[in-house]
């Protein structure tokens, strides 16, 4: 995944938050999939229906929060299954269902993910590996872990995690109140710090950052570690929205992780993030899944649909569709002469 510089995208850095292109994308393709809904498939708009999908957008906005991150600075992280996973493993079989060793679980299971986040980085930021082989070896080596602590069985959560978690206020999902905090602070740190400006910058142009003596190894390596920070908040939350979790719940999650961050306008070849999109387009591919199972379609084609959202938010965003249009103009008007 390493990548030239010419290859990367120009980024003007700047104060505040901005208006942009995936913003207005992604919110005009949830109108249309909630109209759609209603008319097509009524239940999959209801209000138990939402009520159900909420807490699951919530935790893919975390944790593709935490891919963009990784993405801004051209990689891609594929050890998000196994991250998801290991936090909802530690979270339910080391507290047994005691709501007095929830704390306890929940600072070992940041502290294992700060410790696979270092790796990532280390391999990654200082090694020079590829990130896809680099997490991808990370990923199996979480499932060791998962695998070590659970031996592949389920255990159900605490009552507690279930109550702050699972719970409901104003009519409205915890996990979504965790969803906007982490986005809106992440989103304000990006866009409005010195060091989110830097992290943008060495994300667009690493070469360029390097020649002015920013520390581009050790942002990149610090992506990857908020990252899995990122993924044990998910995993943690999910454990609580979900009653008796699988011990490899996480695996649902890096296709759509990645799709969120594609179809809220971020480039894979680095730079500029937008959260607040990827947030919606969270919000997007959960509610998209929920129409087309009230279609009554099978596993294989929501699978398949998902694949095509993500299709078409790198066609949208990553294809340079002007000098598509330029290189088929030239071979008409050669064609013709």
């Amino acid at each position: 995944m390493a990548l030239q510089a010419s290859e990367r995208s120009a980024i003007t850095p700047g104060p505040g938050l901005r208006f942009s292109r995936g913003l207005l994308t992604v919110s005009i393709a949830v109108i249309l999939l909630f109209a759609a809904g209603a008319v097509l498939a009524p239940t999959s708009v209801d209000h138990s229906a939402l009520l159900g999908m909420l807490p699951f957008a919530a935790v893919l906005a975390i944790a593709a929060v935490g891919q963009t991150l990784v993405v801004q600075q051209g990689g891609i992280d594929l050890s998000v299954p196994g991250a998801v996973s290991l936090a909802v493993v530690i979270t339910t079989h080391q507290p047994a269902g005691d709501d007095d060793k929830l704390l306890g679980a929940l600072l070992f299971g940041l502290v294992v993910a700060i410790g696979f986040g270092i790796v990532n980085g280390l391999l990654i930021g200082w090694r020079r590996l590829n990130p896809i082989v680099a997490t991808l070896g990370v990923n199996a080596l979480m499932y060791a872990v998962v695998l070590g602590i659970s031996g592949g069985s389920p255990r159900r959560t605490t009552q507690l995690l279930r109550e702050v978690a699972g719970g409901v206020t104003f009519g409205i999902p915890h996990s979504v109140y965790f969803g906007v905090v982490v986005v809106a602070l992440a989103a304000m740190v990006m866009k409005t710090t010195v060091g989110g400006r830097r992290f943008e910058a060495i994300g667009a142009n690493p070469a360029a950052a390097a020649a002015t003596g920013l520390p581009v190894t050790r942002y990149r390596a610090a992506a990857y570690i908020w990252a899995q920070v990122l993924y044990w908040l998910a995993g943690v939350l999910l454990a609580g929205i979900i009653a008796q979790p699988t011990a490899f719940q996480g695996d649902a999650y890096l296709l759509p992780s990645v799709a969120a961050v594609v179809l809220g306008g971020t480039s894979l070849l680095g730079g500029r993030g937008f959260l607040v999109p990827t947030a919606i387009a969270a919000v997007f591919l959960s509610q998209l899944e929920q129409f087309v199972l009230a279609l009554g379609v099978s596993f294989a084609i929501r699978t398949l649909v998902e694949a095509a959202a993500l299709t078409v938010g790198v066609a949208l965003y990553t294809v340079d569709w002007a000098a598509v249009r330029r290189r088929f103009a030239g071979r008409r008007t050669a064609a013709t002469a």
